[in-house]
C-alpha cells in the first residue's frame, strides 16, 4: 500500500468551481434570510454590494480552506482505498 506523503495537486477548474459553488450558494442565502427585513429597503445594487461585501469574506477566509482541506483528505483517503 503507498500512501502519498507530499501535498495535493491543486484542484481542476471543475473542482474549484463546485468549491466554489458550495461555499457561496449557502453563504448568500442564509445571508439573504438573516437580513432579508433590512436588505429589501435598499435597490438592488446597494443589496448586492452588501452581501458581496459581507460574503466575499466568510467564502475566502472561512469556507474556501475547510473546503480545500476536505478534498485534501477525501483525495488522500481515495488514494488509499485503491
Amino acid at each position: 500500500m503507498t500512501t502519498r506523503s507530499g501535498p495535493t495537486a491543486p484542484p481542476t477548474k471543475h473542482q474549484l468551481a463546485l468549491m466554489i459553488w458550495l461555499a457561496v450558494f449557502p453563504t448568500l442565502t442564509v445571508l439573504n434570510l438573516a437580513l432579508s427585513d433590512w436588505l429589501h429597503t435598499l435597490s438592488p445594487v446597494v443589496r448586492t454590494f452588501v452581501l458581496a461585501t459581507i460574503a466575499v469574506p466568510i467564502v475566502i477566509y472561512g469556507l474556501m480552506p475547510q473546503l480545500h482541506r476536505a478534498r485534501g483528505r477525501l483525495l488522500t483517503h481515495l488514494g488509499s482505498t485503491s
